[in-house]
């Protein structure tokens, strides 16, 4: 049997609290579901003391029909000086109605005098009375022993107590929380090794902040050292610099160390953090291990040449184990085999002798002449595939689009205008749109002629635009290359264009993006 992980989630809560972000009450609702769904077992979703819309998302919560996932209430001890029954806040997570809570309380005796100003005895009193208060309750208490591990070098005898405290009132888990981010990895698993060793039997667990880049390597060496339950978010979102993140922590622990920390496989990794990252409208850096775009990216000759023999040989895991995929791009380094690869993962049946193959490659040759770089762009050089081999049916036909600006106009921002006509199945349909600029006011009147046929193009928006000047010694006849970066929220891809017009780069960006997407079907 591998030994179980609790993987706790607090996108909702610690989360919430990156800069930027701002969760709706419905978005929360969607990323409960989705982390459920992927087999978290704790969700953290909210301090209803703090905020009215916490405390609606628990109501509203309560009638999700959760399959793995129990939902958690975050708040702190009792205030000084009130009774637990008369807190407002302990008060509250009663009415949040959840079956387990989780209370922190702190364990730097720095902030119990100067920050708190209580006494110290006050503060273990706070702690005991509270996390009684809720087992008498029927919860089940997790305990977050706030800046345990500054609190551990400050006043090792004072950090132990403050555990001690939360014991003697019942807690089921101790959290150690590296709340200021700052503890180094050997450390923490020093100071975890001694707590593992002095509550032999309790289940501990870890809670990292990311502030020296740390956050994944402290977790995971905290679980070498005996913790059972790990705290984190996904995209690593967080104050500051965010908390461990368990896009990476959770393979790491699973497919590499054994642990257990979801029930079922990890190949919905990849299509939950893009979900959360859609929903927090947040891009997922092309880097990031796992399900990044570029995880298995290959393009080096020599790496695309090992990859196709033996995949291992450069890659560290089959990038299905977290569901994403393996990408080989075309590039100048890359060489002719990395384009026959690409090839066949659009049309298996082609091999180097089929005629359509030479016909791609004199293609690629000419368009990347003309400064198309397909590197970036697979969805477009996936449309150009198909054309070539005849299995491309385009969905619309554009008959028509027109643009133009207004300069200067009264509230000081550009203006534009753009009307198209397009043409599905014989039935024609002309629209316009009002935008920021030519390329913003052509991408929505473009839409919303297609979205009256295809409405699932709503789901659709841009992630990222990009113009690069190809001839800088033409000033400003030079050839554009636009780069359009778009989602459905289940899915990113990339599409590009070229030309000396920058708006007609665009709209050749913008039709292959639209018809990419209309290739997977409703």
């Amino acid at each position: 049997m591998k030994q179980v992980v609790e993987i706790f989630d607090t996108t909702l809560r610690d989360g919430a609290q990156t800069e930027g972000i701002s969760f709706s009450v419905h978005d929360k609702l969607e990323i409960a579901k989705a982390l459920d769904a992927f087999g978290i077992r704790y969700i953290e979703a909210g301090n209803p003391g703090s905020n009215p819309k916490d405390m609606e998302f628990f109501a509203t919560a309560a009638q999700l029909e959760l399959a793995h996932a129990k939902l958690v209430a975050f708040g702190s001890t009792r205030r000084k000086g009130i009774s637990v029954e008369h807190d407002a806040n302990v008060q509250s997570l009663l009415m949040a109605n959840t079956p387990c809570v989780s209370i922190f309380g702190k364990a730097w005796d720095l902030h119990v005098t100067d920050v708190l100003s209580t006494t110290l005895e006050e503060n273990l009193q706070s702690i005991r009375e509270t996390v009684r208060f809720f087992k008498e309750k029927g919860k089940e208490v997790i305990f977050d022993a706030e800046h345990f591990f500054d609190g551990w070098r400050n006043n090792r005898g004072y950090a132990l107590k403050v555990l001690h405290a939360a014991v003697q009132g019942g807690a089921d888990v101790l959290v150690l929380c590296d709340t200021n981010g700052g503890t180094a990895p050997m450390y923490v698993y020093e100071i975890v090794s001694a707590v593992c060793a002095e509550y032999h039997g309790k289940r501990i667990g870890i809670h990292c902040h990311n502030d020296t880049g740390c956050a994944v390597a402290n977790s995971m060496l905290a679980v070498k050292a005996g913790a059972v339950h790990v705290q984190g978010t996904f995209a690593g979102l967080g104050e500051r610099c965010g908390n461990a993140d368990l896009g990476i922590l959770i393979p790491n622990l699973q497919l590499k160390e054994g642990y257990q920390c979801v029930d079922d496989s990890l190949e919905h990794l990849y299509e939950t953090e893009m979900r959360i990252a859609e929903i927090a409208n947040i891009s997922v850096p092309n880097n990031k291990p796992y399900i990044g775009e570029s995880a298995f990216a290959h393009k080096g000759g020599m790496h695309i040449d090992g990859v196709d023999k033996v995949s291992r040989s450069f890659e560290h895991i089959d990038p299905a184990l977290v569901g994403n995929r393996r990408r080989f791009l075309i590039s100048e380094v890359a060489g002719k085999k990395a384009v026959l690869l690409k090839i066949r993962a659009v049309a298996p049946w082609l091999t180097k002798d089929s005629p359509e193959t030479a016909q791609i490659l004199e293609t690629l040759k000419k368009f990347e002449h003309e400064g198309y770089q397909f590197e970036a762009a697979d969805a477009s050089f996936e449309l150009l595939v198909k054309k070539i081999t005849g299995s491309f049916q385009p969905h619309f036909q554009l008959n028509m689009y027109k643009v133009s600006s207004e300069s200067p106009v009264p509230n000081g921002e550009m203006s534009s205008n753009a009307m198209i006509k397009i043409k599905v199945d014989g039935k024609a349909e002309t629209t316009a749109a009002v935008g920021n600029g030519p390329v913003h006011a052509l991408d929505l009147a473009l839409r919303k002629a297609l979205r009256i046929f295809y409405p699932e193009l709503e789901e659709v928006h841009l992630v990222d635009y990009k113009v690069r000047v190809l001839e800088t010694g033409s000033a400003t006849a030079s050839r554009v290359r636009v780069l359009i970066e778009s989602t459905d929220g289940q899915r990113n891809w990339t599409t590009v264009g070229v030309s000396t017009d920058i708006i007609e780069a665009s709209f050749v960006a913008l039709v292959d993006s639209l018809e990419y997407r209309l290739s997977f079907g409703s």
